[in-house]
């Protein structure tokens, strides 16, 4: 029997569960607000948001206007469907997922509890609590990557980013102000330190210019037109350039996939186990 799996997030930690799972034959449906916030695009399915589809290492995500449309492409099985929501506690209680995945790597958010909604529920990063918010935690830091916990605390935020090229938070912008992020640039075109890259148009009518921090590739770019908070990641350079990583799953989401998957594995194996005796 498939097990159905309900992913929160298009984010490049999101897409890559998502993909994982789906090439293991899991059902899976990624759930996504209206305008997500997500820099690296080329690492994720979040342009499926907008664009109806997004392609990552030979998976399809393919955007859907209702829960029946979700169920039929399941039994297609040539693209994850992905739904458009603004609360998703209403589609959860209506597809009724096996396991439910809190992936939205909200880091500062105190999470909330998801225990109940699904036989399995999975939080990854900071804040979650298993046996308390999830039924299982994933840690995200560098530290313990892709450590599985059934009990305990995933380790607070902290630490910098790994090091490019010598490179840490350098590497990125944060939006100076909250508004509206404009830009006519792509995902993988090359820059030069101090070039004008995007501008973000101010409620009040301000209009700032955001310059890339150091010369090399656009690894990550908000979508043109998406409203952003103040102090949100909106750019991020690969200092490497062309031999730079701007598309396809990361190691670290790749590395957190795989706990997942081993999570879940780990769940279904007791569950058969029950059912035998």
């Amino acid at each position: 029997m498939t097990t159905s799996v309900l992913v929160l997030s298009v984010n490049d930690v999101a897409s890559a569960v998502a993909h994982r799972l789906w090439s293991d034959e899991y059902a899976v449906v990624l759930i996504s607000e209206p305008q997500p916030v997500v820099t690296r695009r080329g690492m994720a399915f979040a342009d499926a948001v907008f664009d109806g589809e997004a392609e990552l290492e030979g998976v399809v995500a393919r955007r859907v206007g209702s829960v029946p449309e979700a169920e039929r492409l399941l039994t297609e099985r040539t693209a994850i469907p992905l739904l458009v929501v603004t609360e998703y506690e209403p589609l959860v209680h209506a597809l009724r997922p096996a396991v439910l995945v809190d992936a939205r790597m909200r880091k500062r958010a105190q999470p909330e509890p998801l225990r109940g909604l699904a036989p399995l529920t999975i939080g990854l990063g900071p804040g979650f609590v298993a046996g308390e918010h999830v039924d299982v935690a994933v840690e995200t830091s560098w530290e313990e990557l892709g450590r599985v916990r059934w009990e305990g605390a995933n380790q607070p935020l902290a630490g910098e980013p790994r090091p490019i090229e010598g490179l840490r938070r350098e590497r990125y912008v944060y939006a100076p102000l909250a508004g509206r992020w404009r830009t006519q640039r792509a995902i993988g075109e090359l820059v030069e330190v101090g070039e004008p890259v995007a501008w973000i148009e101010g409620p009040g009518g301000e209009h700032v210019t955001i310059a890339a921090p150091v010369s090399g590739v656009l690894r990550g770019l908000t979508r043109d037109g998406v409203p952003v908070a103040e102090g949100t990641k909106v750019l991020e350079v690969d200092p490497r350039g062309a031999s730079g990583q701007w598309r396809g799953i990361g190691e670290r989401p790749r590395r957190i996939a795989a706990a997942v998957w081993e999570a879940v594995q780990a769940w279904r194996s007791s569950q058969e186990r029950e059912r035998e005796n």
